[in-house]
Parts: structure tokens; sequence; C-alpha cells
């Protein structure tokens, strides 16, 4: 009997639906205790054991790639992002790694979208203000006043570029590839050098792929060409940010604010300076949040399970049949 092993946190409130799908296929489920990913070290106790598993944001290593090898055939990622998985050392190993592209384009460019309109409109703060009794104005600017840039423009990147033309905002880009010339045409967006895209900006939104490209794409230097009025948001990876550098630039002043999804430890450590800001908004890796998409990927992760494991099975609709 094959084994498989579900680290995937968002799948654990619905495990009663799909474990019963997995048996009926006969494979053997392994759940751990799982709070946000599970390291190395804790996928070690677990290796050799399954032939398969649906992963969050699990740290495949090669050292763990290796110890799993030759029984683990499948990693089906829950979701997109691929960057906590050595891919070299997989495809080396023989190790399938598949994944639900496009899986959250609406709700994280949705979530930048609303980050931009609390700083604009600096809605959080005065709605703080009110509670404590006091009856504040907070002077605030609308978007089609600002210059947004979007580093980053694949499937978010463009989307979050599409919903914020509709404020009438200047719209920059920058990306490491060409950008699609009819894209950049029928939505008014100029390409520019990335140093150029921060010391324009009112807005810097972050959208690319964790890649070595794209780490730490944002340190002391780059932050340094930002305007002091500036606002980042991150809704990508952490590590495409210098934490320690935001720190220090939120600090002094040289940065007006920054609203951040994701960090370079997660969850973010209790002893943060982030939480003690009032000039920044944090929410902990959620901007996915949406019932009709994770639906979708999740039973995109199973059928990408099943295939790995070369079990016959259909499409989505003709698998989702199976449940009781």
């Amino acid at each position: 009997m094959k084994t498989v092993l579900i680290t995937a946190t968002y799948m654990f409130p619905f495990l009663d639906r799909f474990i019963p799908i997995l048996e009926q296929f006969g494979l053997n489920v392994i759940v751990p205790e799982v709070e946000e990913r599970m390291e190395a070290d804790a996928l070690m106790a677990y290796a050799g054991q399954f032939d398969g598993t649906i992963c969050g944001d699990d740290r495949y290593t090669p050292e763990v790639l290796a110890a799993c090898a030759p029984r683990l055939k499948v990693i089906a990622k829950w979701g997109t992002g691929i960057d906590s998985i050595d891919l070299d050392a997989a495809e080396k190993l023989g190790i399938k790694v598949l994944n639900t592209p496009n899986a959250f384009t609406v709700p994280v460019s949705e979530s930048v979208l609303a980050a931009l309109l609390c700083f604009a409109r600096n809605l959080p703060w005065m709605d703080d203000a009110m509670k404590r009794g006091e009856w504040k104005k907070i002077s605030g600017h609308t978007l089609s006043e600002s210059t947004v840039g979007v580093i980053g423009v694949g499937n978010i990147g463009k989307a979050v570029l599409r919903r914020v033309r509709g404020f009438g905002a200047r719209l920059l880009a920058y990306d490491i590839v060409d950008i699609a010339p009819d894209f950049l045409l029928e939505n008014k967006v100029e390409t520019t050098d990335l140093r150029t895209l921060l010391e324009q900006s009112d807005y810097v939104c972050l959208c690319p792929s964790l890649t070595p490209s794209s780490r730490q794409l944002i340190n002391a230097e780059s932050l340094s060409w930002m305007k002091p009025s500036a606002v980042l948001v991150n809704a990508s990876r952490g590590p495409v940010v210098e934490e320690a550098a935001l720190i220090e630039a939120l600090q002094n002043g040289r940065l007006r604010g920054a609203a951040l999804d994701v960090f370079e430890f997660e969850p973010l450590p209790k002893d943060s300076p982030l939480l003690k800001m009032d000039n920044v908004l944090l929410s902990p890796h959620n901007t996915n949040s949406s019932p009709y998409f994770w639906e979708r990927v999740h039973w995109n992760s199973i059928r990408n399970l099943l295939m790995g494991l070369d079990i016959p099975v259909g499409d989505i609709e003709s698998l989702k049949k199976l449940e009781k």
C-alpha cells in the first residue's frame, strides 16, 4: 500500500472530506502536527515513510529529498510557490514537483489593492483615533494623484496593475523578463529600471517569485532610492526584502510605511519591532484567503498527487464525484 504525507495546513480543516477519497485509491494517509510549515529536521523524521505528499511551504532541501528517495515519487505543492523545494535536487532524484499555477491571483491582487487604499485614505489610522475618542481628520490622497510601481509582472503583478489602472494612477513596472507589449499598451503601463521605479513610485508593490535574483532585492541600498513618503507592499515572499534594513528605514522616517503579508521568518517572531510600529499593516501570510480559490487548489493538489503516483484519475469534476 502506498502512503502519502499531508502537511498543507490549509487542507487540515477539510481532511474529513479528503482522506476518504484518498483511501478509495488505496492510499494510507499520514497527517503530522504542523503549525505553519515543516522545517527540514521535522521532515527528516518521516523520510522513507511516504510515496507522495501534499505540502505547504515545507523545506525540502537536497538532504531531505535524498533521505526521502527513492520512495518519494511526487511532491504536490498546495498553491503556486515552489521556492521552498530544491528543484534541481528533486529532478536529479526523479521526484516530480507539481503545483497549481495562477492559484491565488485574484485574492492576492485584491489584498494589494486594499493595502494601497488603506494608506491612501488613512482608514486604519482614522478608525484607531475614533476608537480612542479622538475626532481626528487625517489628510489623505487619491490613487489618481499617485504613481504605483509593480516589481514582478507575472500573473499577480499584471492583476495588480489592471486593478490600480481603474483608479487613474500612473503605472510603472519592472521585471527581469520582457513584458508583453500589448499588456503594457492596453493598461498604460510604463516599463523602467528598478532604481527609477523606486525613485518615482509613491507605492511599490512586490509581486515577484522568490528566485536568486529577487532574494533581498529590497535592501538597504534599494530602500535608500525610495521617497520618504513612499509605501512598500509585499505580498510575494518574505526574503524578497531584507527585513532588518526595512525596519531601520521605517524607524528612521526614511519610508512612510509598509504593508507586509510575508516575512523572512514565519510565523513572525513575537519580538519583531514590526509588531510595535503604527506605520505598518501586517497580516499572517493570508492574502490568498478565499474559500472559492482554496477549494480549487484542494482538488487540484489531490489530482496532482494521484497523477504523480501514476494512479489513473480523470478531471477534477470526476474526482469530486467520489466525495460522499
